[in-house]
């Protein structure tokens, strides 16, 4: 399909539209000059991850189309938790570790990806507990708690979903599409917002806001979901043995990353280009075109752009120059992730499976007692068998580390400090 529009033209050629709530009134509100919209994200932990990214790419292209993105913190919806198709009621949040999230986010996962300030195609960052904190519940469910009825609202599949399981869904956890609902009108108010993004299973949430608008103040307000990226085997893309992906260096490594995307599945690159990188839609067709071995030619961009795009120039030239040494060269790179262990603990031994666990190339000591029993962990190269080893100074190379692997493709090195 071809828009007016070249904000609806790129998301529909790099496969980011899955749903509209009006294709054809969106396209003509984009040609009338800049507009804002925005896409919401919880602050439940101290970075976003891989499945965050669609999103944050979607605002980025809303910005290079001359728009105004808006990045939505969810400083108070954060205190309840989306309950979107989960089984159990999220942990809540004290407002101190919140904002500790927020200012992290800030800082770590956005920067990279747009451009911040009051210029009118400038990003915007905002928290949505600067209005939710102060409602007054009783003139809130009259205004607005009116316009939601129940029966709609068990309709959405996030709902039934959770009903079906016959988990407890709290009177708390409802709220949050009202909460939700609610955003989309106050950014309308101030700052004149007429689209919210997101991921497909957003939707409920998302028309919630739509439809809130129309009903309290005649406000014209749009929806527009992108597909969920799977994994060929179904799963959720971002998500690893090890656990999620993140955008923050100091949770994941930029070398980590890199090689995310560089052991992407072979059928996966093309799309993965179109959605995570900027290059242009011809050399994406050239890339996707490789065939065989080349495909690896195809994943190296992928990892460096990707790379590049979320950690900067600096480090993706170092991430594929430690993979190149790794891998290609047969040597150890300098950026492989590291832990320091004092001098005097590896003399007296230190449990292999606590130094794996410790590296970062397994989350539980059980994770690390699978590999072994699979022949997936090495000790310098070498295969380990035994649940109960021991390392000790003696196991230093001679260029002074210990090497552990999971696998033949994630690496990380124990150094000694005095």
């Amino acid at each position: 399909m071809t828009y007016k529009s070249d904000f609806l033209n790129i998301l529909d050629e790099r496969g980011f539209i899955h749903q509209c709530s009006n294709f054809e009134a969106l396209d003509d509100k984009l040609m009338e000059g800049s507009q804002s919209a925005y896409i919401g994200f919880d602050a439940t932990a101290k970075s976003l991850h891989v499945g965050n990214l669609t999103g944050i790419m979607m605002l980025r292209w809303f910005q290079e189309c001359g728009h105004k993105p808006i990045t939505l913190m969810g400083g108070g919806t954060s205190k309840i938790g989306d309950p979107s198709f989960k089984d159990e009621q999220r942990k809540l949040l004290d407002d101190a570790t919140i904002n500790e999230n927020i200012n992290h986010i800030q800082s770590s996962c956005f920067e990279q990806f747009l451009t911040y300030g009051e210029a009118p195609n400038e990003a915007l960052m905002v928290n949505n507990n600067d209005w939710l904190d102060g409602l007054k519940y009783l003139d809130f469910l009259r205004d607005y708690g009116r316009h939601f009825t129940v029966n709609r609202m068990l309709s959405f599949d996030s709902v039934k979903t959770r009903l079906e399981r016959e988990s407890p869904l709290s009177l708390l956890e409802f709220n949050y599409m009202v909460m939700q609902g609610y955003d989309f009108v106050e950014l309308n108010k101030r700052y004149s917002t007429i689209l919210q993004m997101g991921g497909s299973d957003q939707w409920g949430n998302i028309i919630n806001g739509v439809e809130l608008g129309h009903k309290a103040h005649q406000m014209k307000l749009f929806a527009l979901t992108a597909p969920l990226l799977t994994t060929p085997d179904g799963a959720k893309m971002g998500k690893t043995v090890s656990g999620a992906v993140w955008l923050n260096k100091d949770l994941l490594s930029p070398y980590d990353y890199y090689q995310f995307w560089r052991n992407a599945d072979d059928v996966m690159v093309g799309t993965l280009l179109k959605r995570f990188t900027m290059l242009s839609m011809d050399e994406i067709g050239k890339l996707e075109a490789l065939q065989g071995a080349e495909i690896n030619e195809a994943k190296k961009v992928l990892a460096f752009e990707a790379t590049k795009m979320c950690h900067g120039e600096r480090f993706a030239k170092e991430a594929e120059t430690t993979a190149q040494k790794v891998f290609e060269q047969g040597s150890v790179g300098d950026n492989l992730p590291t832990i320091e262990v004092a001098q005097g603990e590896l003399e007296k031994g230190m449990a292999f499976i606590d130094l794996f666990v410790a590296s970062g190339l397994a989350s539980t000591k059980s994770e690390v007692k699978r590999l072994i029993k699979g022949g997936g962990a090495k000790c310098n190269d070498n295969s380990v068998s035994d649940m109960e080893l021991v390392l000790k100074i003696d196991d230093l190379t001679e260029a002074g580390y210990i090497k552990l692997s999971s696998g033949k493709k994630r690496h990380a090195l124990v150094k000694v400090v005095p």
